[in-house]
């Protein structure tokens, strides 16, 4: 299962993401629920890096499907625009195959 964990700050602020596993769905390179999911996360990442000048940290290990963002704190409305997108898309797999995908949204 892909866990994907929203952080927000106590004003429901988005501070990062955090998104682990594989989704099981079907074989890799097959898994349709782990390719949305990733294209999803990747396209925010770079989409926050082209169109703004707000300032992150990214990790990824693709072999345990892991991928950590942390937007620095003072950021654009662009950069909420495409954060919240990306919880939109990512809501709605889970809507469709929530056995395969779990977002949840934790404080910190």
């Amino acid at each position: 299962m892909i866990r994907v964990t929203i952080y927000q700050n106590s004003e429901q602020k988005i501070s990062g993401f955090a998104m682990q596993g594989h989704a099981g769905y079907a074989e890799s390179g097959s898994d349709i629920v782990c390719a949305a999911a990733s294209v999803l996360a990747q396209n925010a990442v770079n989409s926050i890096e082209q169109f703004t000048e707000d300032t992150f940290t990214v990790e990824v290990n693709e072999d345990l499907g892991e991928l950590y963002f942390k937007i620095d704190a003072g950021y654009s409305s662009e950069t909420e625009l495409l954060l919240n997108s990306l919880i939109l898309g990512l809501q709605g797999i889970e809507e469709e195959y929530m056995e395969y995908i779990d977002v949840i949204f934790e404080e910190v």
